[in-house]
C-alpha cells in the first residue's frame, strides 16, 4: 500500500515532527507500507526516516508576521514558487498514485496549492482515501471559523476528504462544537488521541555524564521549537539560570532552535559564555533524549512538545505563544489539570518568577503522587486501525476525462465540474 502525507511549511519544525511521527509509526504496524512525504520544511533532511519512508522537497516558503506569505530561498517571486509547488504536488499524485493521502492542517495547501492534486485523485483515483490530519486546538474559535469560512474549507472537506482525525480529545477541545463544523462533516471527525512519542531513547545517564551532568545534579532543558518566535523565552531562561549563580548542582542546555535569528542567537551565546553551568546548542536532532534525560523542561506551548512531555511524564514550566494565534495558550488552559507543569504568560516574563518555577519544580520531581500527564496518548494506533480499513474501500464513479492542464489552469466552471466527477 501507498502512502502520501504532504506537510506544509511555512513556521517552525512543529508540523513535520508530528507528521514523521506518524509515518515512523504506520511504517512499523502497517503491513507492506511505503511512505512518501511531501514538504518545504527546510529541516526535513535533518531528521532520521526509516527504510520505506522517502520524502520530496518542495521550495521553502515562509510565512511574515503579516501573514503573508514570502519564498526562503529561490529569487523568484512568490507566486511562482506556488504555481511551481502545486505542479510539483500534482504530478507526485499522477506518478506516486497513493492509496491513501494524509494532508496536515491545511484541506487545500498553502495557497490552495494543493488543490489540482485533490481534484485529480477525486477524478483519477477513486480508490484513493483521503484523511486531513488536525492538531487538537487550532486558534481561538472566532478567527478560525472566520478563515474556514473565506476558504471555503468546509466545501473543500466534503467534496474531497473521507475523514478528519483530530489529535486531541474532545474532553479538552471539542473541534467539532468550538469551530462550528456542519453535521454532515462531523460525521467524518474521528478524535485520536494525543501522538506518543515512540523514538528509541539513549541511555539517561550517560547522556547525562555526556553533558557533565553528574548523577547528584540538576539538568534544565530550554526549547522553543524552531525558536523563530522563542527568543524571549530563551533570553529569560538563560538569565533565570544565571540566578542560580555558582550552583554547581543545576546544569541548564539551551536549545534555540534552526530558525532563530542570527543576531539574537549569537547574543544569547555571548551571555552564556559568561555564566556558569550554562550551554547553548543550536539544534539536537534527538530532542527526545536530552528531554529524557532532563529533570525539568522549560518550553512553549506546542503541540509536539507537550506530546513529548507527556510521553515521557517530564515536569515543565510552559509559557505558551500568544500572537500570532492563541493556540498554545487555550491548550495550557485547558490541560491545567491534565499534568505536572506551570504555566507562565509571556507578557512581562521576568527572570525571577522563572527561576522560582524551574526550583519549584526541581524540588517536586522526585515527587510521584498527582506528577503524572493524564492525557489519551492513544493517536498513532487509532489512525494505524483507520489506515488498515481503507485498504479495500467502495470505488467512486468512474474518472473524469479532465487532462492535467484542466486541473491546474482551468476555469472556475470547469473546476466545479471536476470536483463534482
Amino acid at each position: 500500500m501507498r502512502l502520501m502525507v504532504y506537510s506544509h511549511d511555512t513556521f517552525g519544525l512543529g508540523n513535520i515532527r508530528r507528521m514523521l511521527a506518524i509515518c515512523n509509526h504506520l511504517h512499523k504496524t502497517v503491513e507492506d507500507l511505503s511512505i512518501l512525504i511531501v514538504s518545504g520544511s527546510p529541516m526535513l533532511q535533518s531528521f532520521r526516516v526509516a527504510s520505506g519512508i522517502d520524502y520530496i522537497k518542495l521550495p521553502c516558503l515562509k510565512r511574515f508576521e503579516s501573514g503573508e506569505l514570502g519564498v526562503r530561498f529561490l529569487p523568484m517571486n512568490t507566486d511562482e514558487i506556488i504555481c511551481l509547488r502545486r505542479e510539483l504536488l500534482l504530478s507526485t499524485v499522477i506518478s506516486f498514485k497513493p492509496d491513501v493521502l494524509l494532508v496536515d492542517k491545511k484541506p487545500d495547501g498553502l495557497a490552495g496549492e494543493l488543490e489540482p492534486a485533490l481534484r485529480h485523485v477525486r477524478c483519477a483515483l477513486p480508490d484513493t482515501s483521503v484523511s486531513l490530519v488536525l492538531r487538537d486546538i487550532l486558534d481561538s474559535p472566532e478567527p478560525t471559523i472566520d478563515e474556514w469560512t473565506k476558504r471555503g474549507y468546509n466545501n473543500i472537506l466534503h467534496w474531497y476528504y473521507d475523514n478528519i482525525l483530530v489529535l486531541g480529545s474532545p474532553h479538552i477541545f471539542d473541534v467539532c462544537a468550538e469551530y462550528r463544523i456542519p453535521p454532515a462533516l462531523s460525521r467524518k471527525v474521528t478524535y485520536c488521541g494525543y501522538v506518543l512519542r515512540e523514538d528509541s531513547l539513549q541511555d539517561r545517564k550517560k547522556l547525562r555524564a555526556a553533558l557533565g551532568v553528574g548523577d547528584d545534579a540538576a539538568l534544565v532543558l530550554v526549547t522553543a521549537g524552531g525558536g523563530e518566535d522563542g527568543f524571549n523565552v530563551l533570553l529569560r531562561s538563560i538569565e533565570a539560570a544565571q540566578r542560580f549563580g555558582s550552583d554547581q548542582s543545576i546544569r541548564t542546555v539551551v536549545v534555540t532552535g534552526p530558525e532563530l535569528a542570527i543576531a539574537e542567537r549569537s547574543r544569547l551565546t555571548d551571555l552564556a559564555e559568561h555564566s556558569q553551568g550554562i550551554s547553548v546548542v543550536e539544534f539536537l536532532p534527538d530532542m527526545l533524549s536530552h528531554m529524557h534525560a532532563a529533570d525539568v523542561v522549560v518550553s512553549m506551548g506546542g503541540y509536539n512538545t507537550i506530546c513529548e512531555l507527556a510521553s515521557l511524564n517530564k515536569r515543565a514550566v510552559v509559557v505558551p505563544r500568544v500572537q500570532p494565534v492563541m493556540e498554545q495558550a487555550i491548550r495550557m488552559e485547558r490541560m491545567a489539570s491534565y499534568g505536572p507543569f506551570i504555566t507562565l504568560s509571556p507578557t512581562g516574563l521576568q527572570a525571577d518568577v522563572l527561576s522560582d518555577a524551574i526550583l519549584m519544580q526541581l524540588g517536586l520531581r522526585h515527587e510521584n503522587a498527582g506528577s503524572n500527564w493524564e492525557l489519551d496518548m492513544g493517536a498513532l494506533p487509532r489512525i494505524s486501525t483507520i489506515l488498515d480499513r481503507h485498504r479495500i474501500r467502495r470505488a467512486r464513479p468512474a474518472p473524469h476525462p479532465f487532462s492535467v492542464e484542466h486541473l491546474i489552469h482551468g476555469s472556475e466552471d470547469e473546476l466545479s465540474d471536476a470536483a463534482a466527477c
